[in-house]
């Protein structure tokens, strides 16, 4: 395992390297100069050049690179001139937000997923596979921000029985029950899609493994469908599902932009959408970097547990 994640980290280092060089070049090529947006249009050629100091502009652009990139590894991050405070400590707080709810969106698509994928494999039933094809397809076509905001409209306006915004005002584990409030409506959004997808791979995954010869041979000695299903067809199914949840992941931390948005969730979604429109260059500059970071460790980590859970793979046998 340590010889298969020392042949896959190269690759990861170097998709970093390449993205920050990109982020960097972009962000310069960016019509408009950053020391007028953060000055202000009327500020002093003095002024913009005390603001061009300050940001590093008026070095060479390979020696801003490295200064840039020496700091992210020293986790010097700098500090927001519009948003305003250390850009470490934003995302340090939008990260806690964006955490929680994405990973109370990843467990309620995980068991929607399996409860329902299982479900229709075992009893095979033609009316609960029209339902769940149906519903798999609604889910994935229809845009994140549509059923958000229907959500909203009905379980926060006409029928307000749930906060259609914000976070629990005592954190998340002063009240549990009240943090579970907040974290309903924006958590099923984010999850409603990745739930489809998920169960869409896993029955098609599930009816893979029931054609196999050992599934034949313990039907031919009676073991229940129930039984193969559970405990033969869904652990050898996992291991290819696992990068679909890999990528489900990267999913969720993208749609999370536009769930924070809708529901004026104060996380690095909400917080990329406040940098970019006012233009507050060093914290999108990391923000970006950072969200280039997280999808390569995912992957990193999906292809690391594929593996230990195939050893063909880490051993370089066919799939």
């Amino acid at each position: 395992m340590v010889t298969y994640l020392a042949r896959r980290l190269p690759s990861a280092v170097l998709v970093l390297f390449l993205a920050s060089l990109l982020i960097f070049a972009i962000l310069r090529l960016v019509p408009g100069s950053p020391e007028e947006t953060l000055a202000g249009a009327d500020a002093s050629p003095e002024q913009l050049g005390a603001v061009r100091a300050d940001l590093g502009l008026d070095r060479p652009l390979v020696a801003q690179y490295l200064f840039w990139l020496g700091s992210l590894f020293r986790f010097d991050l700098g500090k927001s001139y519009i948003v305003g405070g250390s850009i470490g400590d934003l995302i340090a707080y939008g990260a806690q937000n964006t955490v929680v709810l994405a990973a109370s969106a990843l467990l309620i698509a995980v068991v929607f997923a399996l409860v329902v994928s299982t479900a229709s494999v075992i009893f095979r039933n033609r009316v609960l596979d029209a339902v769940v094809t149906v519903n798999n397809s609604i889910a994935a076509a229809l845009p994140i921000f549509i059923t958000g905001t229907l959500l909203v409209l009905v379980f926060g306006i006409l029928w307000p029985i749930l906060p259609s915004g914000g976070t629990p005002p005592d954190g998340f584990l002063t009240r549990p029950d009240i943090a579970a409030q907040y974290l309903i409506l924006p958590a099923i959004t984010l999850a409603i899609p990745a739930g489809a997808a998920l169960t869409r791979f896993l029955v098609e995954a599930l009816h893979t493994e029931l054609r196999q010869p050992y599934v034949v041979t313990a039907q031919s000695i009676g073991i229940g469908r129930r039984r193969i299903v559970l405990a033969h067809a869904l652990p050898n199914a996992l291991p290819s599902v696992l990068t679909v949840l890999g990528l489900t992941v990267g999913g969720l931390l993208g749609g999370a932009v536009l769930v924070e948005s809708i529901f004026v969730w104060p996380g690095l979604g909400l917080l990329t959408e406040e940098a970019i429109n006012s233009r507050d260059y060093p914290l999108v500059q990391v923000l970006l970097v950072l969200s280039v970071a997280v999808f390569v460790v995912l992957q990193l980590l999906t292809d690391v547990a594929h593996a230990w859970l195939d050893p063909r793979i880490r051993l370089g046998g066919p799939a």
